[in-house]
């Protein structure tokens, strides 16, 4: 089998810092790789892959002022879709462009959408020729119909097990109202510890107003977009980590990876965490601050390896390739 994995270029792949897309796009294309199915990844041309690596653009457009991201996705989707008929499928990681053209596209086009941006690019959906994957099951639009879900795997080796933890809280992913890193704030504020903050600024007026007045280097401490080699480590340390979104979590990258490494999650409600989290097994799931302090307060008689080996056992990288290989055979039968 032939597959073309068309992945994201706002990063390189895997990203060195943020890039949720790029990063399970290169676990796949490694995964792939690695079961000897003959895999090619267009991505950025300085991205680190097992697979054949394909692309237009030297480096992520997030990551040089002199890349238009508009652009060079044009170009990337132009140049991948012109080789689509030297494969047996198409694995679109890119969103709603490619969708555009999809009649261009020569092989079975699969696309896993990791999230909308709006109501408003629904329409590059529903008239695409493409099978579609979701990521949970509470991230679906009621306009669509799909192949199947499969839940991101992770990279268990860089997470390894902390079976005992300092009693720091942590925050982790970026910053936006969205994730509610002034809900983090003020949930250990009120339950009396240190927060530890993690993730790249994404909106900088939040960011001035309601965040980085509350960094003293002491009680809050911001340590930036924290790189996979600190990711583990960092994540293993804390007690818990607090996820207080405000929107509806697709899937939630750091919560998994959090309580691959034993850490507990304390997550509200809404979007996929009843999914991913299981209650008393790997977190708390809330409604509020006030719920979330008392959590903060328990979950210490939440047992860490069995957290680790919960999370373990549902989201490693092995899984989630062996799920989409299931569904690239049945496409290509």
């Amino acid at each position: 089998m032939k597959v073309a994995l068309l992945g994201p270029i706002a990063w390189r792949t895997p990203p060195l810092h943020y890039g949720p897309w790029e990063l399970i796009t290169g676990l796949l294309a490694e995964g792939l790789a690695a079961r000897g199915i003959d895999v090619t990844l267009f991505a950025t041309l300085d991205s680190v892959t097992k697979a054949t690596l394909d692309g237009v653009i030297p480096t992520g457009y997030s990551e040089s002022p002199d890349f238009d991201g508009r652009v060079w996705e044009a170009l990337h989707v132009s140049h991948a879709l012109a080789r689509s008929g030297e494969f047996d499928l198409v694995h679109n990681h890119l969103d709603w462009l490619p969708l555009a053209f999809s009649q261009h596209c020569a092989a079975p086009l699969l696309t896993t959408i990791h999230g909308f941006s709006g109501s408003n690019i629904l329409p590059a959906y529903r008239q695409a020729r493409s099978h579609y994957v979701s990521i949970s099951d509470a991230d679906r639009s009621p306009d669509l119909t799909y192949f199947a879900t499969v839940h991101h795997g992770i990279d268990l080796s860089a997470l390894p097990l902390s079976a005992s933890s300092s009693t720091d809280l942590l925050a982790f992913g970026r910053i936006h109202p969205d994730k509610g890193t002034d809900l983090a704030i003020e949930i250990a504020r009120r339950a009396g510890r240190r927060l530890i903050i993690c993730g790249i600024v994404q909106d900088a007026e939040f960011f001035a107003r309601d965040v980085e007045p509350h960094i003293d280097g002491d009680r809050v401490v911001y340590l930036g977009s924290v790189g996979p080699d600190d990711r583990g480590r960092i994540l293993g340390s804390g007690a818990a980590l607090l996820h207080p979104i405000r929107f509806a979590e697709p899937f939630g990258l750091s919560v998994v990876e959090s309580m691959a490494c034993g850490t507990p999650v304390i997550a509200y409600r809404k979007g996929s965490m009843p999914e991913v989290v299981d209650e008393g097994v790997t977190g708390r799931l809330v409604a509020d601050v006030d719920e979330a302090v008392a959590a903060v307060l328990s979950v210490s008689e939440i047992d860490r390896p069995g957290c680790a080996a919960r999370a373990r056992e549902r989201f490693s990288a092995d899984r989630m390739v062996e799920d989409y290989l299931g569904i690239y055979r049945k496409i290509v039968r």
